[in-house]
């Protein structure tokens, strides 16, 4: 009977320790269901947000031909968005211009000589009273002598007088004539005579209401004819001044070895003594050209470029020379021949173009 009691109790004892054991089981099941389903969806939503953060590329509006320039294509809905507008080109005339280089130079050398010129001058004249003074004083010392009223000291003294003005008056006109000399051999006939006559030339050189340009030619270049004005920008500056033709130059820059011309420039032009410049000097009969305003004008890798349209949706870039600038500030004259198919170009919208071009560019490197 007890026997039977006590395999009774370790029944009732095992089947515990089993239930208990099921529920743990049950309990590790749930749990680790829970851990896998949490995994599980926290990656869906790491991925789903990370999708949504992607940045969303707009579609590619840009072909890449084999040669020549990309080609931009913007329905009418796009051009309309960005504000395009094309114009057809207005026709103007177009010089042809040599790029010359140039110095402003130092005049103190020429005022020196202006001042030594000066200063011998009023000796010269000074010498040429005194001579005019001394020559009747021997004259009338001469004749009271020989009317034995006067004395041979008196002559003596007043013939010596002379000699001494003559000598004088030698000396000074010499050294007129070498300061004369001078001044054509190191400034040319034009500035040299300017100084000898004291021409209006030479005072606003030294007062620095104008200064005197060298430009010099690029070696081996020629002009038939040296154009009576020309046009220069200072380095580092975009605006340009005009300067007129003074004379052939007496020298050439040692660098350039170039035919070489004196100009002057105004003294609100923005050069100074010491600057070099760019010069550009007209060659030729001018052309027909057409004018590009400042708009349609965009700037990359140093050049100017316009936006031309192909045909109603496409449009490409093409470079422009920048010799000869418009009437408007920033915009240039350009051949005619450049746009001899008649091309609208692009004069509102054209640096969108340009940002559309290089984004694509972009975008693609971005893929690869």
């Amino acid at each position: 009977m007890a026997a039977r009691s006590e395999r009774g109790m370790k029944g009732k004892g095992t089947g515990r320790r089993v239930l208990l054991a099921l529920i743990g089981v049950g309990l590790l099941g749930g749990l680790s269901a829970l851990v896998v389903g949490g995994y599980v969806e926290g990656r869906e939503e790491a991925a789903l947000e990370a999708e949504r953060e992607e940045p969303i590329k707009p579609p590619l509006r840009v072909t890449l031909p084999e040669r020549g320039e990309p080609i931009i294509n913007l329905d009418a809905d796009a051009q309309e968005a960005v504000g395009l507008k094309t114009e057809t080109l207005q026709p103007g005339k177009y010089q042809d211009q040599v790029r010359a280089y140039g110095t402003v130079l130092d005049l103190a050398t020429l005022t020196m000589l202006n001042t030594n010129y000066v200063a011998a001058v009023s000796q010269l004249n000074t010498a040429q009273a005194r001579l005019a003074a001394s020559e009747p004083a021997f004259a009338r010392a001469q004749a009271l002598y020989a009317k034995n009223i006067g004395n041979l000291v008196q002559v003596q003294t007043t013939e010596a007088a002379l000699i001494a003005d003559r000598a004088a008056v030698e000396a000074a006109q010499s050294q007129v004539r070498t300061l004369r000399a001078t001044a054509m051999q190191e400034w040319g006939p034009v500035i040299g005579n300017a100084m000898v006559v004291n021409g209006g030339l030479i005072g606003r050189l030294i007062e620095r209401t104008e200064f005197l340009l060298q430009i010099t030619l690029p070696p081996g270049v020629q002009l038939d004819d040296v154009p009576a004005t020309a046009s220069v920008e200072v380095v580092g500056k975009s605006r340009r001044a005009e300067v007129r033709y003074i004379s052939p130059a007496t020298r050439t820059d040692p660098r350039i070895q170039g035919l070489t011309y004196f100009y002057a420039a105004a003294a609100n032009s923005g050069v100074l003594p010491g600057m070099n410049v760019r010069a550009f000097l007209a060659d030729g009969e001018p052309v027909d050209g057409v004018v590009i305003p400042a708009s349609a004008v965009v700037w990359w890798a140093g050049r100017a470029w316009v936006y031309c349209r192909d045909d109603g949706h496409n449009f490409s870039r093409r470079a422009i020379p920048t010799d000869m600038p418009a009437e408007e500030p920033g915009g240039f004259v350009v051949p005619a021949k450049l746009f001899a198919d008649g091309r609208e170009i692009v004069t509102a919208g054209a640096q969108m173009l340009l940002s559309e071009e290089f984004r694509s560019q972009i975008q693609v490197g971005g893929d690869d």
